[in-house]
């Protein structure tokens, strides 16, 4: 694998994808060849945020290969709490680790991290930015249950404009042809401009509705996500967005019998526990593919660590910050201002992706 550090999956090429999704399939089929592969190879991982699958998949992931863990769950029991940098904070545990995993509540997080890390930096979820351990996981799932990860019609249901894992999908899944997406959600809670481009640039069409149930009969797939209440500035604006979508036995009468429903989970009230026992829920499985799926990518990473990886010459701009108020930027100071060019007055944040007029 040429990569160092898996920010988004896209930062793995479609030929390095595909042998991690063979990879893990070979690890699901054959568990006894690999339970020494990471012999004395230590994971951290670094969760700024909750999380019970994400961490524990890592974490589990780690000990069936052999190597063992360390890391923190709540940064109030680590040095953040005494005001510790995120720069210091990954140069000082990428010296006890190989590897580190690791989630964190700002967005561009764990690009910002890979600047100063020793060892290979894997994001487990950056603010309402990428996800691309969660994408990996729905990309193992997808080809297994629907045997292609072209030619698909797929429906994203729920938060898309907070959801991280609705984001990090649509970014990969553009990559393959002849994909359709339907954007099913309330105007307000829609998929940000940036994804919405991302989409136009790869030839892949869309449609955005607010109704499942008239998405329904078209769909391959279904995308469920929960609204995110953490994401809300209020509990009275997170009300009016929930429960405006739930999937019941009802609104499943006029989907395929092949369709496949899948969710990042946690669920809260969005899929009625009656789905559960449907032929095409997948979101419980899905988890047990998304541990096979960390196992074959942090074995791959692993493998070539040792390697010099030329470092990328971004350069800095006169602009001090991103415009973002949830970019890694506005609370770690000292990081260099990147950007792209995007035409015209238009900046993207490099580190989060962020929108900002110069």
């Amino acid at each position: 694998m040429k990569t160092k550090n898996v920010i988004d999956l896209t930062d793995l090429s479609h030929e390095e994808l595909m042998d991690v999704i063979n990879l893990a399939n070979e690890i699901k089929a054959r568990p006894q060849d690999y339970g020494d592969a990471c012999k004395g190879k230590i994971l951290a991982t670094l969760f700024y945020e909750p999380s019970t699958r994400t961490q524990m998949s890592f974490q589990t992931a780690m000990l069936r290969l052999g190597g063992t863990i360390i890391g923190f769950d709540n940064p109030q029991n680590s040095s953040v709490a005494k005001g510790e940098s995120l720069k210091d904070t990954v140069t000082v545990i990428g010296g006890y680790a190989d590897i580190i995993a690791m989630r964190h509540p700002c967005e561009g997080t764990a690009a910002a991290a890979a600047m100063y890390s020793p060892v290979p930096i894997i994001n487990g979820g950056d603010g309402g930015h990428l996800h691309p351990t969660q994408t990996l996981t729905d990309v193992v799932t997808l080809y297994n249950e629907m045997g292609r990860l072209d030619n698909l019609c797929i429906g994203l249901c729920g938060d898309l404009k907070n959801g991280r894992t609705v984001h990090s999908l649509i970014k990969t899944m553009v990559t393959f042809k002849n994909n359709k997406f339907i954007l099913i959600s309330t105007p307000e809670l829609s998929v940000p401009r940036y994804i919405k481009d991302t989409i136009n640039a790869s030839g892949c069409n869309y449609e955005e509705v607010t109704s499942l149930t008239e998405a329904m009969p078209e769909l391959d797939v279904l995308y469920m996500t929960r609204i995110q209440r953490e994401r809300f500035a209020s509990e009275e604006e997170y009300k009016k967005q929930n429960g405006v979508f739930v999937l019941d036995k009802q609104k499943l009468k006029t989907a395929k019998k092949s369709m496949r429903i899948l969710h990042p989970l946690p669920r809260v009230d969005e899929i009625d526990i009656e789905v559960d026992y449907d032929e095409r829920a997948k979101y419980f499985i899905q988890t047990v593919y998304g541990m096979y799926g960390r196992m074959a990518l942090m074995l791959s990473m692993l493998e070539n660590s040792k390697k010099e990886v030329a470092p990328r010459v971004m350069p800095t701009h006169p602009l001090n910050r991103c415009s973002n108020p949830r970019c890694i930027t506005q609370t770690e100071k000292y990081l260099p201002a990147i950007f792209k060019e995007a035409g015209g007055d238009m900046l993207i944040c490099k580190y989060c992706d962020g929108r900002t007029l110069i």
